[in-house]
């Protein structure tokens, strides 16, 4: 079974040293609560939760599944008394508003723990994972008595939410959606349609699971413009708002799946289904969204716990496996070969694990500070900023960090060799769970899209504007440091460069809209390795300045620079090549006709 401990040196290092986690929680309302000492303690209880309740879960899990018996879901042994032992222990409600029940402790604390329960036992982080975001969209969207009804359940933990969107014949295209919504004639109305992909659809963890659906009034436009937003619980509230009378929503069917196998992905129809508007009528899409950016951040630090925990098991490996001889002689000769750890091609495979979870892991907490800023920012123009950032990189945390994500657990499947296939050691479950992270709450090109042509063609450039001037600023003040040369330069180039190739593409797009598609997922990752870039390279500056202050952690220090200067050197170079695809445009990928494409054999 792998094993799993929490990184919590190299998490103390992001929050406390380089982004100075303990004066942004002192800036925020209510974040004084958050000192040292409280945080410290909680990442460590959660470290606890997750290695000694959840890992031993996780490959059981995997290959009990989930089983449906009349209707309802039976979630594998044990995740019912671990979801029980979170509730107990108030995890659920740790970041939520106080007014509802929650502790009110900021935001980027939970997305830190969410890493480590993703690195345990993601089916299982899935069943609490979409309540915060059903929460979130009820407290911006939700009438009072909705808030009253539902949002104490869900922050308690006692309730789960989800989010109903994808239908058998569209997915993203929502437009297309057929669930309707008629008027009754008490205010309610009746849903019915079917919903598939539906993450903790059903399940036997909590008492009452709240459905979020989208569904088309009788008089709806036609199209996105037409899509109105329901609350559907599974059992109808009572008067003392305990679980009450069944409604119309039923279970129809379990996806049988690649993997995540712990997690009901559900089959769900509502037949006539009593539902209550949430928002405005027609602007169910808008008041989704509020989930929807919660959820994609979530995936985001999906990918990055399954890079975590692909690096900790392929390293240990590596470290205990002996096979041949190092080219420059026996480095172990007191055994019969040597640990594949001594091997360059190894080596490769875990620092680009190593780098991609550590990079990973400061583009979360950097987009954590910014959402806590939004919510929380007492300034006004502060918060305006940190919008224009959260609004630029979720993105980039959902799209890039799955990338690379995948790539991770596949390179540590590669570390373990034949054993890595086999499924006793548990690293092909990591590549089979890892893969639908670059699918679900919008697959890899519809972040792209996102990112170029709505977050940065349609604001004219200004959004990405405001991340490269901080950029910018931070070469500028290091231009004449000569240990952070080898990082500052590089940085400075890539970052004018940024700059130059979404102008290039927002020409082009002038004359043909298609170049924005071509040159999206390559712009995307382009983006994301920039970013990392620039965070690694403060980290190095971090680093730096704790070893002339003669800290006694030297060997952490050292190692975080030497991980910087392999990632400028062996993964930052990939930026050629995505800009190289770039301006070639899209007339290569358009040119070939559709018939073109199946010249050569008989569909």
């Amino acid at each position: 079974m792998p094993d799993y401990q929490a990184p919590l040196r190299d998490l103390r290092f992001v929050m406390d040293e380089m982004l100075d986690y303990p004066s942004h929680y002192a800036r925020l309302p209510g974040g004084e609560e958050a000192t040292p000492d409280v945080v410290a303690a909680i990442l460590e209880e959660g470290a606890r939760f997750a290695r000694e309740v959840l890992l031993p879960l996780n490959q059981s899990g995997d290959q009990e599944g989930c089983l449906l018996e009349g209707g309802e879901v039976k979630a594998p042994k044990g995740f019912r008394e671990a979801y029980q032992q979170f509730v107990e222990g108030g995890w659920p409600s740790l970041a939520a508003d106080p007014v509802h029940g929650g502790q009110g402790l900021p935001h980027s604390l939970a997305m830190a723990l969410n890493e480590m329960i993703c690195s345990t036992n993601l089916a299982w982080g899935m069943y609490p994972g979409l309540s915060h975001g059903a929460a979130d969209a009820l407290r911006h969207h939700g009438t009072e008595q909705q808030q009253a009804t539902y949002l104490t359940k869900l922050v308690e933990g006692v309730w789960t939410g989800t989010m109903c969107l994808t239908e058998p014949h569209c997915g993203t295209d929502l437009g297309l959606i057929k669930t309707r919504a008629v008027p009754t004639a008490d205010g309610a109305y009746e849903i019915t349609g079917t919903k598939i992909f539906i993450s903790a659809g059903e399940h036997d963890l909590a008492e009452n699971i709240v459905h979020l659906v989208l569904a088309k009034l009788p008089d709806a436009p036609e199209g996105s413009k037409g899509i109105s937003l329901f609350v559907v619980p599974k059992f109808l509230p009572d008067a003392e708002g305990n679980p009450g009378e069944r409604n119309g929503v039923s279970c129809g069917s379990l996806e049988h799946k690649m993997g995540i196998h712990g997690n009901a992905t559900c089959v769900m129809n509502f037949d006539a289904a009593r539902g209550f508007l949430v928002g405005p009528p027609n602007k169910g899409l808008a008041c989704m969204f509020t989930m929807m950016n919660a959820a994609r951040l979530g995936v985001g630090i999906q990918g990055l716990g399954l890079t975590e925990a692909s690096f900790q098991n392929a390293l240990a490996y590596a470290r205990d496996r002996l096979q041949m001889r190092s080219l420059s002689g026996p480095q172990a000769p007191e055994k019969p070969a040597d640990p594949i750890i001594v091997h360059p091609d190894v080596r490769r495979m875990l620092l680009t694990q190593k780098a991609f979870a550590e990079g990973g892991r400061m583009l979360v907490l950097y987009t954590a500070q910014m959402l806590d800023i939004v919510e929380h920012g007492r300034d006004a123009a502060e918060r305006e900023h940190a919008e224009t950032l959260l609004s630029l990189l979720t993105p980039i945390v959902k799209a890039f960090l799955t990338e690379v994500g995948f790539e991770a657990t596949n390179e540590g499947v590669q570390v373990f060799g034949g054993h890595g296939f086999i499924q006793e050691w548990g690293m092909e479950q990591l590549v089979r769970d890892s893969r639908i992270t670059r699918l679900y709450e919008g697959t890899t090109g519809i972040q792209a899209l996102d990112l170029l042509g709505r977050k940065v063609l349609m604001s004219q450039g200004e959004s990405l504007k405001v991340f490269t001037k901080e950029i910018h600023k931070f070469c500028k003040a290091e231009e004449g440091n000569a240990e952070l040369a080898e990082f500052v330069a590089p940085l400075a180039k890539l970052n004018a460069e940024w700059g130059e190739l979404t102008m290039g593409i927002g020409m082009k797009a002038m004359n043909d809209r298609e170049e924005v598609g071509a040159a999206s997922v390559d712009y995307l990752m382009y983006s994301g390795y920039v970013t990392l870039a620039y965070l690694f390279a403060r980290a190095a500056k971090q680093a730096r300045e704790a070893l002339a202050a003669g800290s006694d952690d030297a060997a952490f220090y050292e190692a975080k620079i030497k991980t910087a200067r392999f990632y400028f050197q062996r993964l930052l170079p990939r930026t050629l090549a995505h800009a190289r695809m770039i301006q070639a445009g899209a007339e290569p990928l358009m040119a070939l006709s559709p018939e073109a494409f199946g010249l050569g054999f008989e569909i």
